[in-house]
């Protein structure tokens, strides 16, 4: 075992509790104003091309930013930019909290986007630094965990707060940017490693090729994946009220409920990648998320809907530390902060792109249609992951 192998941490450090904290505070904005896409077309008179912009304008923002947030993240260290992410956090969301028009609203979710844009990068290069390759599936688990925890809070503050206790949505941004603080003083706290500090950060010419072919077709597996994952999540929570005859509390329950599963299963479904391998393991999840995912847009019980939209969540958080890992295991060490920049890239880019299709679509054949076309690219990103991906 080397000097440096003996220094990395255990799998419950400090490093990664804040990593785990951090991912969940980041994530916290980022469902709601789908969530409250009822709210929002009553009060502004909006359709639902209209609704797409506001989803899409800020992913368009995040895409234009993420390559140039990479390579500043290789060049001065994950604390930093994760201090500058919670900034762009808050004040995203204290302009929510106040917007009194829609261009003021996709202004608050585009600096939203761009906090995780500034975040993703950071913490995931830091995250594969801190621990053995033979660890790292395992570490990815629980920093997705916290990920994932974020995710669902938003559409769950929707659900408790406005469909519940009958806040106004502009309310619930201004609650949940409290918590911020807590995320700065974590991440203060956190200390910097040698390669960090200003005199010896720097992107180190390790020789190995980034643009790698496995890595372009992980890269283009991970755009088809966002793209039917987009057209899904910005429209589900309508098709639940409009479609299914579901209120704006079951809706968005569900709807955060497919996501906190992450919070049990991403560790989980980590231990299992560390095991089985990480590109088999994410297969198999893939496999049966999709399978039973296609099932549910099919039946019109509304229970057994859920039931299995459900298990598709499970499914889906099973596999996220083996992506995550994969996307180490193509990256070069000195470099991955850019590396995980691009591995966010598709999604920002479809998620700009996706949702105005996918309200056009729908204007003209219905919500179904939107969720049939995604079951079917799905499957054809899981054929992408599957026969064009190797990994060493």
């Amino acid at each position: 075992m080397t000097a440096t192998e003996k220094k990395k941490p255990g799998i419950l450090s400090y490093g990664l509790i804040v990593m785990a904290v951090s991912h969940t505070l980041t994530h916290v904005f980022g469902g709601i104003h789908t969530a409250i896409f009822s709210e929002l077309r009553n009060e502004f008179d909006l359709n639902l091309q209209q609704l797409g912009l506001i989803a899409s304008i800020p992913s368009l923002a995040s895409a234009i930013l993420a390559i140039p947030i990479g390579l500043l993240s290789d060049r001065i260290g994950p604390k930093k930019m994760l201090l500058m992410s919670f900034g762009f956090a808050g004040l995203g969301a204290i302009l929510a909290g106040t917007a009194s028009t829609p261009l003021m609203l996709i202004v608050a979710i585009s600096l939203i986007y761009i906090n995780t844009s500034i975040y993703h990068p950071a913490s995931y290069a830091a995250t594969a630094k801190m621990f053995k390759p033979e660890d790292r599936a395992k570490a990815m688990g629980l920093h997705g965990a916290g990920g994932t925890l974020g995710h669902a809070m938003g559409p769950l503050s929707v659900s408790l707060l406005v469909g519940l206790l009958a806040w106004q949505w502009r309310q619930v941004y201004l609650f949940l940017a409290i918590p911020m603080v807590v995320g700065i003083l974590m991440v203060y706290k956190l200390p910097e490693s040698e390669d960090d500090k200003p005199e010896k950060k720097g992107v180190k010419d390790t020789g190995e090729k980034l643009l790698t072919t496995s890595l372009i077709m992980f890269l283009t597996y991970q755009a088809t994946r966002m793209i039917a994952s987009s057209m899904m999540n910005t429209f589900l929570v309508l098709y639940l009220q409009d479609v299914r005859g579901m209120s704006l509390t079951v809706s968005t329950f569900l709807q955060s409920t497919n996501t906190l599963t992450g919070l049990i299963f991403a560790p989980i479904g980590g231990y299992l990648a560390a095991r089985y391998g990480d590109k088999q393991w994410l297969q198999v999840c893939l496999l049966g998320a999709f399978t039973v995912l296609a099932l549910a847009f099919q039946i019109p019980n509304n229970t057994l809907f859920m039931s299995l939209y459900v298990l598709y969540g499970v499914g889906n958080t099973l596999g996220m530390a083996g992506r995550s890992a994969i996307m180490a295991k193509l990256t070069p060490s000195g470099q991955r902060g850019l590396g995980y920049a691009l591995f966010f890239l598709p999604g920002s880019i479809i998620g700009a792109v996706a949702p105005v299709a996918a309200g056009y679509v729908a204007d003209i054949m219905g919500f179904q249609t939107i969720f049939n076309i995604a079951i079917i690219v799905n499957f054809v990103a899981l054929g992408i992951l599957k026969f064009t991906v190797k990994i060493n």
